[in-house]
């Protein structure tokens, strides 16, 4: 009998990463709950038998920084994504309505992504949590009255929890994008590249007037879309930066061919993954 896939994430049951996870390798799965997104890669990078799942961006909150760098420092690719619509709930142990709440602990994106609703409850204290699901399970396992958490209805009903109101973020159309990651061997390994329409990229430029519209020119003959495009600063080097960038396409051939056209412009270039466009639930 095979073994379930091992996926390690940052955070823990019933959390956005377990439920992205499932989504993507299916419900079998075995999650390795790590308390940070280096934690996480770490075990991806020194084990080729685990995968990981990372959260990259968000449509409200923006990019995760740290972990474009972390992709990038390490031996990890990107095999796969997954576009998650962020619900929240307000939950609490049975017995309680949300006038005898004083206090919310939740992960601090969280509680941001539902300002509005939160703002009408002003008796409520907020309080920043590491996770939204380690929140809700200490209500649980603590018997905490009087204190709420937010995190997903799923995550609420396995913890026995009251869902004291659902749909509470502010934007009903917040997703979280996902990437699946492996060790570069593996990924090497279970790519089918021939079927793949995206890629994530990485290269510095020179500090020279037109050199990122020159790359873009390149890209764009041939028909190379550029779906996102995130640049960080190279530190010791003023002025400098690192280019993080979203490639989609309909043909591989002309995505390697665009690749090569654009390596005499560009420095340090790393290919952090060759995947397929991910799916989006909603």
């Amino acid at each position: 009998m095979n073994s379930p896939i091992q996926v390690a994430i940052q955070g823990t049951k019933g959390s956005f990463h377990d439920i992205a996870a499932r989504l993507y390798f299916g419900n079998t799965i075995e999650i390795l709950s790590c308390d940070t997104f280096k934690e996480s890669i770490d075990l991806v990078r020194q084990n080729p038998i685990i995968v990981g799942a990372i959260a990259i961006e968000n449509t409200i909150a923006g990019s995760l920084l740290q972990n474009y760098n972390l992709l990038k420092d390490s031996d990890v690719r990107i095999i796969g994504e997954h576009k998650l619509r962020i619900k929240h709930s307000l939950v609490a142990l049975e017995g309680q309505e949300i006038e005898d709440i004083h206090e919310v602990r939740s992960h601090y994106m969280a509680l941001l992504q539902c300002e509005q609703f939160l703002s009408q409850h002003p008796h409520i204290q907020l309080i920043e949590a590491e996770d939204t699901a380690k929140s809700a399970h200490k209500i649980a396992t603590s018997n905490q009255r009087g204190i709420a958490g937010i995190c997903y209805a799923e995550t609420a009903k396995q913890f026995g929890l009251k869902i004291l109101a659902e749909g509470i973020e502010t934007n009903k159309h917040n997703f979280t994008r996902f990437l699946m990651v492996a060790h570069k061997d593996k990924a090497e390994q279970i790519t089918q590249k021939e079927s793949c329409n995206k890629a994530s990229i990485v290269f510095s430029l020179p500090h020279e007037q037109g050199s990122l519209s020159k790359v873009l020119t390149i890209l764009s003959f041939y028909n190379i879309n550029l779906t996102k495009i995130q640049s960080l600063p190279v530190i010791g080097h003023e002025w400098e930066y690192l280019f993080y960038i979203d490639l989609s396409f309909d043909n591989y051939m002309r995505y390697t061919q665009a690749i090569d056209a654009i390596r005499p412009l560009i420095r340090n270039i790393k290919i952090l993954g060759e995947y397929t466009e991910g799916e989006q639930t909603i």
